[in-house]
């Protein structure tokens, strides 16, 4: 928000409004704001937990702004980097020739275990593989933005993007009417046409689309029926369809209906019994086959996972080089593969100083703060790494920006990132804004809400 002694010009309007809320109408706006999202029932789930199974994951009233301008230099890159990952994935399922030109070594991708043998040959309708791509970005400067991983299977979070927007209009109408901000509420509409664009050749007439759902367990499931009611689409069970021949079909009241596209919120392993875990009751039996023959979209693709294993992330600037002849727009964190027998040693002496990831990894889990962890907690990380080191990335501690954000005794500086949401059908776009998730302990670095994470809105300001 401060940049050398003043305000930055997006967060102008802001400053006086802090001003003018007392601290007891804040307490109490933000009570109001937990009340909504208990109402509507905005919870998630952390597994293997006791206690609350559905907690309200923290807001924090306090926007995050972006100029028009810096947002449309991360538009354009978020955009560029979803080309060249959806580009890799229709290759590696089929000629390789980023392999074949030594760009990324083979073992990388054809040992990878997030890489689906059974897709390969498959080009799905329109060359997409990754219909949602979520691209994680921080900030480390005025000008510098760094993609701290992408995520092209089933980026969650959405909603919240959504929702939250809703909150601040219904808590701060004045705000929105002193501050040109660019609407995220196009989402769901973007989507529907997105994944209606990339039906089956096959599909005649309007494609019928749904959304596939592990179940109520899931800790997204609040997500998945909120995006089917925004889209006016079915929110499905693998037990309500079925394969009949080459097609996929939806038990309804009125008799079977084909279904054309599946936005499935469910992994690769669950989704088929008969060509991945054969005791999956999540799935359909036979899909994969319906799938291969064109009687059926399956969004985001089988084998999407080998685009965002955390090992591969360090050539996706190759990739963009390889497949669209550009620079990369936004850069990726230096990384050190442990792999590599220099990198490795590197990263043994220098421990304590970086964070470690497993390559596999996800919600923050199997991760090392060297900064802020115990001699212990390095010690008994440095165990796991040396055990298995292809299984483990290290990158530097980023100096991240803060962004102001409201505790218990005012306005204090907390570290974010963010979280666009990019979708590719026949057409690439994503709406002005994201999730942006806020690490509320005073000076970590850990954004995610299963490790105490909050959120807050994301202002794109018109130009």
């Amino acid at each position: 928000m401060f940049q050398g002694s003043g305000v930055r010009p997006p967060y102008a309007r802001l400053e006086d409004w802090v001003r003018a809320m007392p601290q007891e109408l804040r307490h109490l706006k933000q009570a109001e704001a937990e009340a909504l999202f208990r109402r509507i029932g905005i919870t998630f789930a952390v597994y293997g937990e006791g206690g609350d199974p559905d907690r309200l994951i923290p807001f924090d009233m306090f926007p995050r702004v972006f100029s028009g301008a810096e947002w449309s230099r991360l538009e354009r890159g978020i955009k560029q980097r979803a080309r060249a990952l959806n580009a890799f994935l229709v290759d590696v399922y089929g000629r390789g020739e980023i392999v074949r030109a030594g760009r990324i070594p083979a073992r990388l991708v054809y040992q990878n275990e997030a890489y689906e043998k059974a897709v390969a040959g498959i080009v799905p309708p329109k060359g997409v593989y990754s219909h949602i791509v979520g691209i994680d970005l921080v900030r480390t400067g005025p000008d510098d933005f760094f993609v701290l991983e992408d995520n092209c299977r089933t980026p969650s979070g959405v909603s919240y993007m959504l929702e939250n927007r809703e909150i601040m209009m219904r808590m701060f109408p004045d705000l929105f009417r002193e501050n040109r901000i660019e609407p995220v509420d196009t989402y769901p509409e973007k989507l529907r046409r997105t994944l209606a664009s990339v039906a089956p050749k096959k599909c005649t007439g309007e494609p019928t689309v749904v959304i596939l759902t592990p179940g109520h367990f899931n800790s997204a499931y609040y997500e998945h029926s909120f995006l089917a009611d925004l889209m006016g689409v079915e929110l499905v069970e693998g037990q309500d369809l079925f394969v009949d021949g080459e097609y996929v079909f939806m038990r309804t009241t009125e008799g079977p209906r084909r279904v054309d596209v599946i936005y499935r919120r469910i992994d690769d392993a669950y989704i088929d019994p008969l060509c991945f875990k054969p005791d999956s009751m999540l799935g359909i039996p036979g899909l994969m086959d319906v799938y291969r023959a064109g009687g059926v979209s399956i969004c985001s693709a089988p084998g999407g996972g080998v685009a965002d294993d955390k090992a591969v992330y360090c050539y996706v600037p190759e990739m963009i080089r390889f497949y669209l002849g550009e620079e990369p727009i936004l850069k990726n964190v230096p990384t050190w593969q442990c792999g590599k027998s220099d990198d490795l040693k590197y990263v043994l002496e220098k421990l304590p100083e970086l964070v470690v990831k497993e390559v596999h990894g996800s919600g923050g889990y199997g991760m090392l703060v060297g900064p802020k962890s115990s001699q212990a907690e390095v010690e008994a990380f440095r165990a796991k790494i040396i055990d298995n080191p292809s299984n483990y990335i290290a990158q530097p501690t980023l100096a991240l920006s803060t962004v102001p954000s409201f505790v218990e005794e005012g306005v204090a500086p907390r570290h974010v990132d963010l979280r666009p949401y990019c979708l590719v059908g026949e057409r690439i776009e994503l709406v002005p804004g994201g999730l942006t998730r806020v690490a509320l302990k005073e000076g970590s670095l850990v954004v995610n809400s299963s490790q105490g994470g909050g959120v807050k809105d994301t202002w794109v300001l018109a130009e």
